[in-house]
């Protein structure tokens, strides 16, 4: 389990209940979810995610990393909401690791059906709760409408308008240091 740091902070719900209650129907939903990313997001969706992300980082030393998971695995869904999910791969994946703590975890639940972005110590001060609120509620809604591939390319379009304000005049020296292309976890 990742615990919180001064190099993580989960943004898109309030922090007032940082415990997670066990679940044991959290688990049977995960348990029994049938594996699906491949269905939602196909090898075009997927290539299309990636040309998004590559233009959203486009000019500045941003950095965004899509992850569509279809369950928690069984092992941790009893103890891990999404949230708590999300922070683990923030982790794991080292979306913390770049040079200039720009980095930033899309992370997509489609058992939960939960959005949840996770963002570096380098860009939380400049940044207002509201903004990544509003992303996460428009690619809700339009996962809802069962758009999934124009739900993310728009949230990532979204999340580079503001790494691009934000790290206005800093350009990219160095090579990108997270992939482009979305990682789906089953």
């Amino acid at each position: 389990m990742v615990s919180t740091t001064d190099t993580t902070e989960i943004i898109t719900e309030p922090k007032l209940n940082e415990t997670v209650q066990p679940s044991l129907g959290r688990w049977f939903k995960h348990f029994f979810y049938m594996p699906a990313s491949k269905r939602y997001f196909s090898k075009a969706d997927q290539m299309a995610i990636a040309e998004a992300v590559k233009q959203a980082e486009f000019g500045h030393v941003g950095e965004i990393q899509v992850v569509i998971e279809g369950h928690i695995p069984c092992s941790t869904a009893y103890y891990h909401n999404t949230r708590l999910r999300a922070q683990q791969l923030f982790a794991e994946l080292g979306v913390w690791d770049t040079e200039f703590n720009s980095g930033i975890l899309l992370y997509l639940n489609l058992c939960e059906k939960n959005v949840e972005i996770v963002i570096d110590r380098g860009i939380d001060q400049a940044t207002a709760q509201q903004q990544w609120d509003q992303i996460c509620l428009h690619i809700s809604s339009e996962l809802a409408n069962k758009n999934y591939r124009k739900a993310l390319i728009d949230g990532v379009a979204e999340i580079g308008e503001i790494l691009s304000d934000y790290y206005d005049g800093q350009q990219r020296d160095l090579e990108n240091e997270l992939e482009n292309s979305p990682i789906i976890l089953n």
